[in-house]
């Protein structure tokens, strides 16, 4: 597949099952983001922490961010989900999981962030969107349901 048509690409992420993600994506893509494309970048802690830093102000890595595309006319590209493989893999031990379950977990967030949800002012609507498609998707328990428990 040529890079250019990959969905997923990788810095520093380490060894994962590289395959089976850019397949997940491409479902994402097909399901969740209504054949609209994003592109996902998995990387390190010390790249999360630099976006978190620059684009939000918080100085400490996170799992997922988003970064949705709100200049394309008819959005459809919606953006792009960045998430270190560094927290999946402390929360895939923590949660009793694959890594690459984990990294699905939160690129289903990242990408539910890009069509528009916000968990922090929604009342809801996006942890019930996120539970309906982690059911329909085969995930394990969402990031915000964890959060919530």
């Amino acid at each position: 597949m040529p890079e250019s048509d990959r969905l997923v690409s990788y810095r520093r992420a380490g060894r994962l099952v590289r395959r089976g993600l850019e397949a997940f994506a491409r479902q994402l893509r097909e399901t969740t983001g209504q054949g609209r494309n994003f592109h996902c970048l998995i990387t390190d802690d010390r790249e999360l922490r630099r976006l978190n830093r620059q684009f939000r102000g918080r100085d400490y890595p996170a799992d997922v961010l988003s970064f949705p595309d709100a200049d394309e006319p008819g959005r459809a590209f919606l953006g792009e989900v960045a998430i270190s493989a560094d927290r999946a893999r402390e929360q895939a031990a923590r949660y009793g999981h694959r890594v690459e379950d984990e990294i699905r977990i939160l690129m289903l967030h990242g990408v539910l962030h890009l069509t528009g949800m916000d968990h922090e002012r929604d009342r809801g609507r996006m942890a019930r969107a996120e539970t309906r498609w982690r059911a329909r998707l085969g995930l394990p328990a969402g990031l915000i349901e964890r959060t919530k428990s």
